[in-house]
């Protein structure tokens, strides 16, 4: 009892740095961030809020396909190992200053022969041995420090993978819907196209239009068709896209798209915050940059760490059992004591192995500051870019508007022979063209606000898969 009372006594011992930690002491590197974004806030950043993001759209079509898009990605799955394998690995660094405590037990028969009867001898044996390094100069805790911080890390890319996703599928289902604009405007011009060339046709073998305004309405109805035929291509292939990106039976896919043929969503008012180191303080790509930065930091103490001497306590218990031909012995050896050791000729490994370190950790301050740099870039970008589509709204619409206007003028001319195909054809073009652009703007509108959406980080609430979602999710189905 009095030898188990010892290694009890070991195993009880603090895990605690007994002297200062080696190494510099991280602290949080400050967001250099400007005092106000220079691009102009949608909305004077007064309206709405930006939590909630994708139901503020107006379109359970689109949020059902990202939660299908979230719970398929190959990305996020790839995230959620990472995260698990940083765990283990932290979960290992934090037990390293620990004592550690083995077992073992041996049995074994042994025959002796000299020229005389042979002995037979039984030996039994159990052994329990105890282990535990002091951290003297705290570069286990520095460890510890690392594995914590590259979990952060890999929990914060988790996050900017889902943002990736969402955005993503917000994009594909935009050209989706402007595929489907496109196709809705080309099959009424194709229908004018043969309607006219029907028409011109009729008055061909009447002998009251020229076989050239024949042949060019033929020619017009033909073009009509393979622009027709086109995006119905691109129609269904942007279909498969959406089908590869939610893992959705495509035939589903198509019965809730049909629901609102050629709509976009409509942005409701969001407001950003005039604050931007809170702007970027969110974003989950410059949240991981600075836990790497953190895990550098602490990987310097670990390296420096390895410079001093070592102390560690080992000991253990065996109680033996002996059995020969019936003589029976049994013996208990034990042991318990410090072992200090410390490195006298390396050839520079260690020194090599600080300034690896060192250099790691200026990459990372580096990268980190660039990660800054180009979150603020992109909140400007997209601001710019949601600023410009919100100006341009006004001239789009009234051109589309004129234009149409002067077609269905046009074509009553022609009817009544005041106007020339070659007149007709012209504004019908126009007309197109002003359509077209009219669909370009409306899918550009909404995704200037997914664009700011992922530029300002989505609205990441900061929790880890599995864990509770905070009530201000940007993102629908956030525990999922």
């Amino acid at each position: 009892m009095r030898h188990l009372y010892l290694i009890g006594l070991l195993l009880a011992l603090p895990g605690c740095s007994l002297l200062p930690r080696v190494g510099p002491d991280y602290q949080p590197a400050p967001l250099a961030a400007p005092a106000g974004w220079h691009a102009p806030l949608p909305h004077d950043g007064k309206l709405g809020t930006l939590t909630d993001w994708w139901r503020q759209l107006d379109d359970p079509t689109l949020s059902g396909l990202i939660e299908a898009a979230q719970r398929e990605s190959a990305t996020l799955a790839q995230a959620r190992a990472r995260i698990a394998q940083a765990r283990s690995d932290a979960v290992a660094a934090g037990v390293a200053g620990m004592p550690t405590v083995d077992g073992s037990l041996a049995a074994k028969r042994a025959a002796f022969t000299f020229g005389a009867p042979t002995t037979f001898q039984t030996t039994r044996q159990a052994s329990v041995m105890a282990n535990w390094e002091i951290d003297l100069f705290g570069g286990i805790a520095r460890g510890q420090e690392a594995a914590e911080a590259r979990l952060a890390a890999t929990q914060a890319r988790w996050h900017e993978a889902r943002v990736s996703v969402a955005a993503e599928t917000a994009n594909a289902y935009l050209q989706l819907r402007y595929q489907e604009r496109r196709l809705a405007q080309a099959e009424a011009d194709a229908s004018s196209r043969a309607e006219t060339a029907r028409l011109i046709d009729t008055l061909g073998r009447a002998g009251l239009s020229a076989p050239a305004q024949v042949a060019l309405a033929a020619a017009s109805a033909a073009d009509g068709a393979a622009a027709l035929t086109e995006l119905r291509a691109g129609r269904d292939q942007q279909i498969k896209a959406l089908v590869a990106l939610t893992g959705l039976d495509e035939a589903a896919l198509r019965s809730q798209l049909k629901a609102a043929d050629g709509r976009f969503p409509h942005p409701a008012a969001f407001a950003i915050e005039t604050l931007p180191a809170s702007l970027l303080a969110q974003r989950p790509d410059v949240a991981a940059a600075e836990r790497d930065l953190a895990a550098a930091s602490a990987a310097i103490g670990s390296a420096k760490a390895a410079r001093y001497p070592r102390l560690s306590l080992s000991g253990f218990i065996t109680p033996l059992r002996l059995n020969t031909d019936g003589d029976r012995m049994s013996a208990t050896t034990w042991s318990i004591g410090p072992t200090l050791s410390m490195p006298l000729l390396d050839g520079g490994r260690i020194g090599a192995r600080v300034e690896a370190a060192e250099a790691d950790y200026t990459a990372a301050a580096a990268a980190y500051r660039q990660k800054v740099r180009d979150a603020v870039a992109e909140v400007e970008q997209a601001l710019v870019r949601l600023d410009a589509a919100t100006a341009r709204e006004a001239d789009v619409r009234r051109a589309a508007r004129d234009y149409r206007v002067a077609f269905t003028a046009t074509e009553a001319r022609q009817r009544a022979g005041f106007a020339s195909l070659m007149e007709l054809e012209e504004s019908r073009r126009t007309l197109l063209a002003a359509d077209t652009t009219l669909a370009g703007w409306e899918q550009e509108r909404v995704a200037a606000w997914v664009a700011l959406y992922r530029a300002v980080g989505g609205g990441w609430p900061g929790t880890a898969p599995g864990s509770s979602p905070s009530p201000q999710a940007a993102l629908s189905g956030d525990a999922r």
